[in-house]
């Protein structure tokens, strides 16, 4: 009883905070149809909550005991946000990424400039809370797969907000996906995005040089052109920590992906930016 009451008013938090990816499952929702967290992981009643500056990527690295969905290369795929409440900041960059190694993530789909609404908007209740697009068909077939949300809000306090789940990609005969890195901002020795105003354009330029990377079950590496380590600056001479150093404990994340098996074959990604909001 007093477990059913704890969910029960996590998800009422959840309602009247900031904004959650619940579908897929983020680590470690509670309720929803979610699974438990594994074994000495805790439920995350505190879900919708910005990425602290010092934390490390997307706040957990040790994956669920087994994906929470299964999805197949080139199928459409739907994306939830909690359903009641919550807190959208007039909008911001979203994007939607995949790694196979827990530390190196290529984007699959991006929605620019206004991120949970229809258009440009001052207010805080949003309009949009789920998306669906195609998943590319060259993304490599996993048991186990990490699939990141990250969001860079319009307004209010200068956040960088994520949530990562497990998924089991099937049907593609590639061994690599290749597309634009994630971009990080908001967080220690990375650039800090100022609020929008009427600048919808704000902090786009740090999406737009993003370097091409290419992942896969088997190693992920940077490829093509594009200058994406300028995403992140020195501060006191020290150059600060890429996406992959953010991770607080790899070895259990690539523990959990060793045993997947691509298929033969490669191919290549078309992540364009279509200057529109939902690209």
């Amino acid at each position: 009883m007093l477990a059913r009451s704890i969910v029960i008013a996590t998800l009422g938090a959840l309602a009247s905070a900031h904004m959650a990816m619940v579908k897929p499952c983020s680590y470690y929702t509670p309720g929803n149809n979610c699974p438990d967290p594994p074994a000495g992981q805790s439920v995350d009643y505190s879900l919708t909550s910005p990425l602290a500056r010092d934390a490390p990527f997307c706040k957990y690295t040790v994956p669920y005991d087994k994906p929470v969905e299964t999805w197949t290369a080139g199928q459409t795929v739907d994306i939830e946000f909690n359903k009641d409440g919550g807190a959208g900041h007039g909008g911001g960059h979203c994007q939607f990424s995949i790694s196979y190694d827990g530390k190196n993530f290529a984007v699959v789909h991006e929605v620019l400039r206004h991120c949970f609404y229809n258009g440009p908007s001052t207010s805080n209740t949003p309009d949009v809370r789920s998306y669906s697009f195609a998943l590319p068909e060259d993304l490599p077939n996993s048991d186990n797969a990490i699939f990141a949300w990250t969001w860079v809000n319009k307004q209010g306090e200068r956040e960088f907000y994520c949530g990562t789940s497990n998924v089991a990609i099937t049907g593609s005969s590639s061994s690599s996906y290749t597309g634009k890195e994630m971009t990080i901002a908001n967080h220690d020795g990375y650039e800090t995005i100022p609020e929008f105003g009427d600048d919808y354009d704000t902090g786009l330029d740090l999406y737009e040089k993003a370097k091409t990377i290419t992942v896969s079950p088997g190693g992920s590496a940077g490829s093509g052109s594009g200058s994406g380590d300028d995403q992140r600056k020195e501060e006191s001479g020290t150059e600060a920590p890429s996406a992959s150093d953010l991770v607080a404990d790899s070895a259990s994340v690539t523990s959990a992906v060793a045993e997947n098996s691509p298929d033969a074959g490669e191919g290549a990604s078309d992540n364009t930016d279509a200057g529109a909001e939902d690209t």
